[in-house]
């Protein structure tokens, strides 16, 4: 949960995928139920996490989600529904500062939620 925000505020959910198929046809989705305005799909990087005792080195596909503070129970809840992942990197960052109109047009649209 995003702490102390108000429901208009912007937010940048970063998650991770095994593959760039699987990605972007999540973020297809989470855009065409508005559930986010844009979602920027990052190149494959490598991930080092340790996971059930065991150190992990993983290539990964990153999603920048650009939602709302208002969507974005909605979005974790279809991420986790769509998200292949047993637990998925879901965080949300809060945006402090941006182009005016870029955020109001973020704001207009992302009507789920």
């Amino acid at each position: 949960m995003i702490p102390a925000a108000t429901p208009d505020a912007i937010c940048v959910l970063m998650t991770t995928f095994p593959s760039q198929d699987e990605a972007e046809r999540v973020a297809r989705i989470l855009v065409e139920e508005r559930l986010a305005a844009c979602i920027h799909v990052l190149p494959r990087g490598v991930s080092i996490y340790r996971w059930e005792g065991r150190l992990n080195v993983a290539e990964e596909v990153t999603l920048l989600i650009k939602t709302t503070v208002r969507a974005y129970a909605a979005l974790e809840q279809r991420l986790r529904a769509l998200h292949s992942y047993t637990l998925p990197e879901i965080m949300a960052l809060p945006v402090r500062a941006g182009l005016p109109d870029y955020l109001a047009w973020v704001a207009a649209a992302v009507t789920a939620g």
